[in-house]
């Protein structure tokens, strides 16, 4: 069969999409993947003979301080726009029997997939990430005549798709019960079994790091006493992505106890990674030349994709500082973190959250900057020697079972490609 994957968003940046292109091309399908160029793709879906990557030019973005009424007449011509190139494609490409969307965006991309998959006789499926709408709010607010435009006609264009995948069993039930929609999770696994990186693989890592972190790669030495407690926190640089809670922590935590050798109490400095590209990056960059931090490094920087994971199974401490605008999705990231073995503090947005991050047993969940700045005090204090409560956190997650997307994807999204095969 052939599948055709439509993300209408930087195809290097979407590795959910990508380990369903790579689960699809292995098991059953020839794949035409289309999406924005951006950032490379991994080599083991750039070079898969099964895979064709279709790349669609993205419109240009307004800055995230745009009046209201620009924005709006900006989005509309971007979703013009959109809908000529992605319609092209999706035409142009060879007909498919199955269209897999990546929602949001809703619109333009999960109204012209329809279109062309009705014109083509192909099924439709829509893997939920989130919600359109929930994401246009961010910026309009949830009272706003377009948000409430958007969510209707995401709603009415959910209901004519075939089969639906989603990521959390919150998000299939406000699905089932609002919408009409009846969803299969799949959750987010890491693509394959991490584990932590050896020293030597870490000094191979920041050797080519060292450029990218302003001469702070010298401060951090594998098997040094005095090394920084290293903290990673991958994002894609969105307006659901609260990085004004880290850097409050931040000015907390510099102003706790300075560090002593009195008997385990010390508290090392801190280098915190924030990985990724997006919109919002270059704001943070310049909030945080404004600070003058005499114990933490911060630094932002794109890692190569097979440095990524050497990264996160390097580091100490996962962040995950994802704000969700529905209430209802789960990071991604955070699955990615306890592949590597990485235990995790992540903002605490609500009950669905639990599904993933369980408080005290494989992470811990803050609400604020204060109790985000006491946990990195608790966690770090007398490292590297003696940690035991991120030694806990650390042994919980690695603690098989681990499971990874293949078994995830083949028990819940298989049976919707090979339904009616």
């Amino acid at each position: 069969m052939r599948v055709t994957i439509v993300v209408l968003g930087d195809l290097g940046n979407s590795p959910r999409m990508q380990y369903h292109a790579l689960a699809l091309a292995t098991t059953l399908a020839e794949v035409d993947l289309v999406g924005y160029a951006g950032s490379p793709l991994p080599d083991r879906i750039a070079a898969h003979p099964h895979i064709r990557i279709h790349r669609l030019r993205a419109p240009g973005r307004l800055g995230p301080h745009a009046p209201r009424a620009l924005f709006v007449a900006h989005a509309a011509w971007r979703i013009a726009v959109l809908w000529v190139r992605s319609w092209w494609l999706l035409i142009a490409a060879p007909r498919p029997d199955v269209v897999l969307v990546q929602n949001p965006p809703a619109i333009p991309t999960l109204l012209v997939a329809l279109a062309a998959a009705r014109l083509r006789a192909a099924r439709v499926i829509v893997d939920w990430h989130n919600y359109s709408y929930a994401m246009l709010a961010l910026r309009l607010g949830a009272g706003h005549l377009v948000v409430r435009a958007a969510r209707r006609c995401e709603r009415f264009a959910g209901r004519l798709a075939d089969g639906h995948l989603c990521v959390s069993r919150a998000m299939q039930s406000e699905l089932a019960s609002q919408w009409g929609i009846d969803a299969v999770v799949c959750y987010d696994r890491p693509a394959q079994a991490l584990e932590p990186t050896t020293a030597a693989a870490r000094r191979d890592l920041f050797a080519r790091l060292h450029g990218m972190l302003d001469g702070d790669a010298d401060l951090y030495r594998p098997d040094a006493a005095d090394r920084p407690g290293l903290v990673v926190s991958p994002t894609s640089w969105t307006a659901d992505e609260d990085f004004a809670v880290l850097l409050e922590a931040l000015e907390r935590w510099e102003q706790m106890t300075p560090p002593s050798d009195d008997g385990g109490h010390r508290l090392p400095s801190l280098l915190v990674l924030i990985t990724g590209q997006g919109p919002l990056r270059a704001a943070f960059d310049a909030a945080i030349r404004r600070r003058a931090f005499r114990r933490t490094a911060v630094h932002t920087l794109w890692v190569a994709p097979d440095d990524y994971p050497l990264l996160l199974g390097a580091a100490d401490l996962g962040l995950c500082l994802h704000r969700s605008a529905s209430g209802v999705d789960l990071p991604m990231k955070v699955a990615d973190m306890f592949g590597a073995g990485l235990p995790v503090c992540a903002l605490d947005y609500g009950p669905c959250l639990g599904e993933q991050v369980r408080h005290g047993e494989n992470g811990l969940l803050f609400a604020d900057a204060s109790q985000l700045a006491a946990q990195l005090c608790e966690l770090f204090r007398g490292f590297p020697e003696h940690t035991p409560l991120l030694d806990r956190l650390r042994r919980n997650v690695v603690r098989p079972p681990r499971p990874l997307w293949s078994d995830e994807w083949t028990a819940n999204a298989l049976p919707l490609f090979t339904r009616g095969v």
